[in-house]
């Protein structure tokens, strides 16, 4: 009678010690939701968009096209951001700095300064394709004909 009063028991034990388990699971596209917010909440006039696959698509005046790319094998977050012009002005790059300070958690004015080191060295000598490492960051500029646009990641290394 004990022993059945026994395995009882540490069956009982055993679910709960299951359910605690999945309930205490990280949620990482929580984890992405919630830095959209946050530029949400610290970016004027940003909105936050569908969300396909590990990308949420984000829509602001600056910007042409703007997308946070959650975590995944190859990188933490990547925020890409493509301008209106082919050399953009200093308010884009405040903006992108900003939003990069908000997802990188870095200061504000040194990434302006990797942000506008980036866009500036593409041209007739380095061309329209410039990778640079800033500050543990991966910094990606390209341009076209019309526009200019920067990748921002953070390899899962860092």
């Amino acid at each position: 009678m004990t022993s059945g009063l026994f395995r009882r028991s540490i069956l009982l034990t055993a679910m709960l010690a299951v359910f605690c388990a999945f309930t205490a699971l990280p949620a990482r596209a929580d984890h992405c939701t919630d830095i959209a917010n946050q530029l949400k909440e610290g970016i004027d006039g940003l909105k936050v968009g569908i969300t396909a696959g590990n990308i949420i698509y984000l829509s602001h005046p600056k910007a042409k096209e703007m997308s946070l790319g959650c975590p995944n094998r190859k990188y933490t977050n990547e925020l890409y951001v493509k301008s209106y012009s082919r050399k953009p002005k200093a308010d884009f790059v405040g903006f992108v700095a900003g939003a990069a300070a908000i997802v990188f958690t870095l200061p504000k004015d040194e990434l302006v300064r990797g942000v506008s080191g980036c866009l500036s060295r593409m041209g007739f000598f380095r061309g329209d394709d410039v990778s640079i490492r800033y500050r543990r960051l991966d910094m990606n500029c390209t341009r076209t004909r019309q526009d200019a646009a920067i990748a921002i990641s953070r390899g899962i290394d860092q």
